[in-house]
């Protein structure tokens, strides 16, 4: 068997041919190795005088990238590849990135193609305002929780492959990435002078990490427009009302306080949109009068402005109450809906107590009599538990959430905001996919324990014919050895086991607040943990360590004594002053000895170690009350083996601060998992001026900042109800805000009940303790 001539690949007779189009020798030889691709490239040249009369050396690149991709796909015809080369010639298509763009636009969209929509995707005509641009950078540090100057790099990368910035200026984008960290972290420190730089690593030259929203589940999300429809007109009234953007919405009931849990819901849904350059509402679920409060509303705003996010618009299930009404009647004129009278049987109807569902006797009831008892129901006619309007499902399907859900149910409470207008009230699986629709949402993303109501989600939407946005959900996070549940914490709460659902040894997010805990250790550890469709059980002890080195970069060092013993030093005078100026951030020492009598030891970061004489005993404790010591300020100093904590007595500089109660809490359950039975697991109980005031003003200013650019950017989304929680910089505020670390005790901020004068005195009063304050 003969071997086969090897040809020389600058002797196909392509290569001049393409080289005729103002391609160089390396690239002609380049394009005619593909045997697929180089036909397709020959076919353009033939069929378009315009590129066999040759092009710009770029714009001929171009039309051998486009032959290299149509010859990987095959659905992309001759119509819409002719008309990616008419935007490649009159230099519209300028990259090889728009070109990759136009094919895989043109695989779904086939001519005629909507010039802006095809502009659009592929970043044509595409342009951006500094302060757009520095409004989606801010936008997406403040949700990714970066913690500084190290991850500008991934920061940068992150937003060039969004898709709100994918067609930007790669050089203005790293210019506004720069601008929002010189502002959040303070100008970058210079690098340390070079020394023989080490052997570079090629393991970690790897590819940058991409943000959570680009990967796994949230990666894997379909693009606005791409749910499916049952006409095509809905999905065109969806997108022209959107403008192709993500719409989300955070969709809580107003019934109880937010916890742990809440905060990847708000974080998947207020942060993929932000990253997507979308919006999203907050929406208060208030369809059960029954449970809701005031105080529940105020402070879902509250906390979701906490963690940093802002909503686009407030609404409210029942600002569509009128419009779910009418729909309802449609339902059952469509012979989708019937009214059961008599609720016990209902539940058994539904398959409760044989596991399989038995048609209602009203469910082939005539229209028209379905029609007047709903009338009836809306009327007052009937009581709570008389008469319920149901959705005329499949009784045959697998799905319990396809065997005649209620729609509608009589409650004879007063609506927080529509009085007694109304006596019947739809159910969240009526309500929840129809205000979906009525607001345009893209994605409603949800957790999993929904994954059952999809079902019936798609068949309401089809059922009525309107836009059907496209449910997804993603595991729901749970914290072990804690209560989550509204039920519990209320039970704990009213039964004086906690002090409130504020109490530090809870998980609600305003316990969290209340302990010190940054919105951004908790946007940290959610962000970390990644969303996938599994369901995230985490151990306390790994938030705790996030929310550890989140305060390790980010709180102030205070040197701080628990139990002080007062020392004096005897050898030198009592006016003596020396000023010791350290860092509030120092490394900390691995050394740590008790002074005693004899004992040399040195005073962690001063420069001279004390040595101790005698001491003070209280006469009827016998403890230790005061300590007399030497300063080994003379001759050479020798360095002590030993350090201790200690606080200057200096009246002038507000030291110390003597602080009236230090409160610090320990877990309120024994178990990992408490039982049923929660209440026997609750464990028994175990028994700074100037910077305070610093951080407290930088606190308002920032909140006053976000509250007026919040509601300059709200302005479009229309007016609201007088009786709508409104978004205030005193949201942002609290005493919570003052946290520190006293160095090897732990983590303090000062807590609710704690009143400090100066805090709310001008910038110019000097900062200090005033007559009534109290800290704790």
């Amino acid at each position: 068997m003969s071997k086969a001539t090897k040809t020389d690949p600058a002797s196909d007779p392509l290569i001049p041919v393409f080289r005729s189009i103002g391609l160089s020798q390396s690239k002609a030889v380049e394009a005619a190795k593909s045997p697929k691709s180089a036909a397709i490239l020959q076919e353009i040249i033939d069929t378009h005088p315009e590129i066999a009369s040759g092009l710009e050396e770029k714009q001929a690149s171009l039309v051998v990238t486009l032959s290299g991709l149509l010859a990987k796909t095959s659905d992309v015809g001759t119509a819409e590849r002719d008309y990616i080369i008419t935007k490649i010639l009159d230099i519209k298509i300028k990259s090889v990135e728009q070109v990759n763009a136009a094919v895989k636009y043109t695989e779904f969209h086939k001519v005629p193609v909507e010039d802006t929509d095809f502009d659009k995707e592929c970043g044509i005509g595409f342009t951006i305002a500094p302060e757009e641009l520095y409004s989606h950078v801010t936008q997406y540090i403040s949700s990714s929780a970066v913690a500084g100057w190290s991850g500008l790099g991934s920061v940068i990368t992150t937003l060039r492959n969004s898709e709100a910035l994918r067609w930007a200026n790669p050089l203005e984008i790293k210019n506004a990435v720069e601008k929002v960290f010189t502002e959040t972290f303070g100008a970058k420190e210079a690098g340390k002078p070079k020394g023989k730089e080490p052997k570079k690593d090629t393991k970690a030259s790897a590819a940058p990490k991409k943000s959570v929203f680009e990967e796994g589940f949230l990666g894997q999300l379909h693009k606005p427009g791409e749910n499916p429809q049952i006409h095509p007109h809905l999905r065109e009234a969806h997108l022209a009302a959107t403008g192709g953007n993500v719409w989300t919405r955070f969709p809580p009931e107003p019934n109880g306080y937010l916890h742990i849990g809440h905060s990847k819901a708000i974080f998947v849904n207020f942060g993929y949109a932000a990253h997507n350059g979308g919006k999203c509402y907050l929406r208060y679920d208030d369809t059960n009068p029954e449970k809701e409060e005031a105080r529940y509303f105020d402070s879902i705003l509250e906390m979701v402005r906490w963690l940093g996010f802002e909503p686009w618009k407030i609404t409210y299930s029942s600002d569509y109450f009128s419009e779910l009404y009418d729909l309802a009647v449609e339902l059952i004129k469509r012979d989708k809906a019937y009214v059961a009278i008599v609720l016990e049987e209902i539940k058994v109807d539904r398959g409760e107590k044989r596991g399989q569902p038995r048609p209602c006797v009203h469910r082939d009831r005539p229209i028209a009599e379905s029609l007047a008892e709903f009338e009836n129901m809306k009327n007052g006619k009937y009581r709570p538990k008389e008469a319920n309007l149901r959705m005329k499902q499949d009784l045959t399907d697998g799905n319990p959430q396809m065997w005649d859900l209620t729609a509608y149910r009589v409650l004879e409470t007063p609506h927080h905001r529509t009085g007694d207008k109304w006596k019947i009230y739809p159910t969240y699986d009526f309500t929840h996919c129809l205000v979906d629709s009525m607001e345009n949402i893209s994605h409603s993303l949800c957790t999993t324990e929904f994954i059952a109501s999809r079902q019936s989600y798609d068949w309401l939407c089809d059922a009525l014919e309107v836009y059907k946005p496209r449910q997804s959900e993603f595991g729901r996070l749970s914290l072990e050895g804690t209560v989550t549940s509204k039920r519990k914490i209320l039970a704990l709460v009213e039964e004086d086991y906690v002090s409130g659902w504020d109490d530090p040894r809870l998980y609600t997010l305003i316990a969290l607040r209340r302990r010190g805990i940054p919105p951004g250790a908790i946007i940290s550890f959610v962000s970390t943990l990644g969303v996938s469709t599994a369901p995230s059980n985490i151990e306390i002890s790994r938030f705790e360590q996030t929310v550890r080195q989140y305060l390790e970069n980010s709180a102030p060092r205070l040197l701080m004594v628990v139990k002080p013993l007062k020392v004096i030093i005897e050898n030198i005078p009592e006016d003596y002053v020396l000023m010791v100026e350290k860092p509030l951030h120092p490394k900390d020492s691995k050394d740590y000895f008790r002074l005693a009598p004899g004992k040399t030891v040195g005073l962690f970061q001063a420069p001279y170690p004390i040595t101790c004489t005698s001491y003070k005993t209280d006469p009827v404790t016998g403890e230790v009350v005061e300590l007399i010591c030497k300063l080994e300020n003379e001759g050479v100093a020798k360095k002590p083996k030993a350090f201790i904590q200690w606080v200057a007595e200096h009246t002038p500089s507000g030291s110390p601060v003597r602080v009236d109660e230090t409160r610090i809490f320990h877990r309120l359950f024994k178990s990992d998992r408490p039982p049923s039975d929660f209440r026997s697991d609750v464990a028994p109980i175990v028994g700074f001026w100037s910077l305070a005031k610093r951080v407290v003003a930088e606190a308002r200013d920032e909140a006053v900042r976000r509250t007026e650019k919040a509601a300059k950017d709200n302005v479009e989304a229309g007016p609201v109800a007088v009786d709508t929680p409104h978004a205030t910089s005193e949201q942002l505020v609290g005493n919570e805000c003052v946290r520190f670390q006293g160095l090897r005790v732990a983590y303090f901020t000062l807590d609710k009940d704690a009143r400090i004068a100066s805090l709310s005195e001008s910038a110019d009063a000097e900062p200090g303790r005033r007559q009534g304050d109290y800290m704790s």
